[in-house]
């Protein structure tokens, strides 16, 4: 079984200032999304969907099929790529959309764009950050142990110190797990950042307290492992959400808050699976250079090929 990769690629980054998605940062120009689809491929990975919105899904849709157009899963089967569209309109019939809204409804939302065109074992990304070969090969292996599961799902959570950001503060949600390491909450924190003493802070966002974090925390980089009846469960939620939330301009239906809905009915387990890799990524426009460099590095290393796609 080739689980599938679903990339979450709608998002504009308001704070960066530009599509984030469409950056070359690797030596050749190489994307963000270049360096995840390649480690997934060499995970084991046999599809690849993006959740895009309208306005730029032909543009990206060109990029996309003349650079991996070559490109074959460790089988030597073509890799699959498929593109959805994530539109705020795109809501059950019954609601009335307020023509005030302007946004999507927020990541779950998003994943839920892909329900007609994955029937397997899947993993869901963030289209602007980098998550490291280790991260996909954890996940790959879990997604085809599961096979056939239905209410298990998991979440890879990265040690919050490898997660920060030197240019400001970031927002993270903090993994809180049981023994057997099945998700019991994500404690979302803003603000979180080292600071003079050394110390790792962040404002927890219900208390608003600003309290000290530890650094081996695990966090939630939006990295998660689903089996297809997820697709079921969150579109109850959704249903749900909407009903409370119809006339609200900027409420967002977030992967975590589905998440927690189903644990917290018994509808589903979580496991939570810890990587050694090091996130980075581009939430800042200031991020950008360090982030090329740490490709370069990577490439120096010989962790990449250069260019990463031949044509």
């Amino acid at each position: 079984m080739k689980p599938t990769l679903l990339v979450l690629a709608a998002g504009m980054g308001s704070r960066y200032g530009g599509l984030k998605q469409m950056d070359g940062l690797g030596p050749n120009g190489e994307t963000i999304i270049d360096y995840s689809i390649y480690d997934a491929v060499n995970a084991g990975f046999g599809k690849v969907v993006y959740i895009v919105r309208e306005y730029f899904r032909e543009q990206f849709e060109q990029v996309v099929k003349e650079k991996y157009s070559g490109v074959k899963c460790i089988d030597g089967e073509p890799l699959e790529f498929q593109f959805v569209v994530q539109e705020l309109n795109k809501i059950p019939a019954r609601f009335n959309l307020n023509p005030e809204r302007q946004k999507p409804w927020g990541t779950a939302h998003a994943v839920l764009m892909a329900k007609d065109v994955i029937k397997e074992p899947f993993a869901v990304i963030n289209g602007d950050d980098y998550y490291g070969k280790e991260s996909f090969s954890i996940l790959g292996d879990w997604l085809r142990a599961h096979e056939g599961s239905k209410g298990v799902y998991s979440i890879v959570g990265f040690e919050l110190e490898n997660t920060l950001s030197e240019s400001g503060g970031v927002s993270r949600g903090i993994c809180e797990y049981d023994a057997e390491q099945h998700l019991t909450d994500v404690a979302e924190h803003l603000n979180i950042m080292k600071e003079a003493d050394g110390v790792v802070r962040g404002d927890n966002s219900i208390s608003g307290e600003r309290v000290e974090l530890k650094g081996k925390d695990l966090c939630s980089m939006n990295m998660w492992g689903f089996t297809p009846d997820y697709f079921e469960y969150s579109e109850d939620l959704f249903n749900d959400f909407l009903e409370e939330n119809m006339d609200q301009l900027k409420k967002e239906f977030y992967i975590p808050f589905a998440v927690d809905r189903m644990v917290k009915a018994g509808q589903a387990k979580c496991d939570v699976l810890s990587t050694p890799s090091h996130w980075f990524g581009v939430t800042f426009k200031e991020d950008r250079p360090g982030v090329v460099a740490k490709f370069q590095e990577l490439v120096d290393k010989g962790v990449y090929p250069s260019p990463l796609y031949k044509k």
